[in-house]
């Protein structure tokens, strides 16, 4: 297929998907016998629009870390500090759009006039986009935006969090692992937080189970300060 036609084939597929999304839609549970076609054109719409945004930026760090981290809680400070920072060397700052952790990392890039970039996701708990956004975008689909925010940068930063951190997580380092991409910098903060995690990982997957090589746990690296997290990332963005 030539690009005229591919061009063609998405704009209306994009449209397809923006018009036939019914307005109200039970999620999936089992596998579907018939699978709605408005699904298929939203899952294409949503990934030509990630795609677009993502391509307008250069070099980008990508925050993860709990929604429920409270603007009084020191982690947050910790993410918009290390975040403002990374703005200036010209880095965008890409999170998931919401609160915590997102917003913090948001706000110190939008303050030192950075892109600030969110991709949010529909939920039914109403996840709103924080307001230090530049750019947004909001997924109905929970894996495109995975594959959004693991494509979107040089360097992945991990604060404390919940299911969602860990799985954005253990995505990243098995992309690595896997070869599916390339290595890039994944720097967890807070050791105190990250270690009991890490001495699972090494004692039963590595040790007890033999489910990981020991290189594997050289994937990424483990920092308490904003000073250490600047200066590693720093030191090995490579593009």
């Amino acid at each position: 297929m030539d690009d005229s036609k591919m061009a063609e084939l998405l704009a209306k597929s994009i449209h397809e998907g923006q018009r036939a999304v019914p307005q109200e839609h039970k999620p999936l549970v089992c596998k579907p016998r018939v699978m709605e076609s408005w699904r298929i054109f939203r899952i294409m719409s949503e990934f030509v629009e990630g795609f677009d945004i993502l391509r307008k930026y250069g070099l980008a760090a990508t925050f993860f870390g709990s929604a429920r981290l409270a603007p009084t809680d020191p982690e947050y400070k910790v993410a918009q500090d290390l975040a403002a920072r990374l703005s200036e060397k010209g880095l965008a700052i890409i999170t998931g759009g919401s609160a915590g952790v997102m917003r913090a990392a948001n706000q110190g890039a939008f303050e030192k006039g950075g892109a600030s970039v969110g991709l949010n996701i529909d939920l039914p708990s109403k996840q709103r986009d924080n307001p230090f956004l530049t750019e947004s975008y909001n997924f109905y689909h929970f894996f495109v935006r995975k594959v959004m925010l693991t494509y979107a940068s040089e360097v992945y930063v991990y604060f404390p969090g919940g299911y969602g951190t860990m799985d954005e997580f253990f995505e990243i380092i098995t992309l690595v692992q896997t070869g599916k991409i390339r290595r890039v910098p994944i720097v967890l903060i807070e050791r105190s937080y990250w270690e009991p995690l890490i001495n699972f990982m090494k004692k039963s997957m590595l040790e007890e189970r033999g489910a990981i090589d020991e290189e594997d746990l050289e994937l990424y690296t483990i920092v308490d300060t904003v000073d250490e997290a600047f200066d590693y990332i720093v030191a090995n963005v490579t593009c």
